[in-house]
């Protein structure tokens, strides 16, 4: 779980407009984060494959919407992609 602070930063770097708290660059930033901070638990508990299943998964989510920001808006994405250091 990502911390209230942490989610609000994420928001306010890639949102489109004032109101904006779902669209596919949002979920990006917050899944990037989100994998960001399993990553480092899962290097200090290598055991613990429930959270790998859950890390998957929020990698594959965060790859769709990936594809689909490079579709609709790629100006967005280079932008979330340099931020975030994704492969696109």
């Amino acid at each position: 779980m990502l911390k209230v602070r942490t989610k609000r930063k994420a928001i306010k770097n890639s949102r489109i407009h004032k109101n904006d708290t779902g669209s596919a660059a949002i979920q990006i930033s917050l899944l990037s984060e989100s994998i960001k901070k399993l990553s480092l638990h899962l290097k200090k508990n290598k055991k613990d494959n429930h959270s790998r299943r859950g890390l998957l998964k929020m990698v594959a989510k965060r790859k769709k919407l990936v594809n689909y920001l490079k579709r609709t808006d790629e100006k967005k994405l280079k932008k979330i992609a340099k931020k975030y250091s994704l492969k696109i």
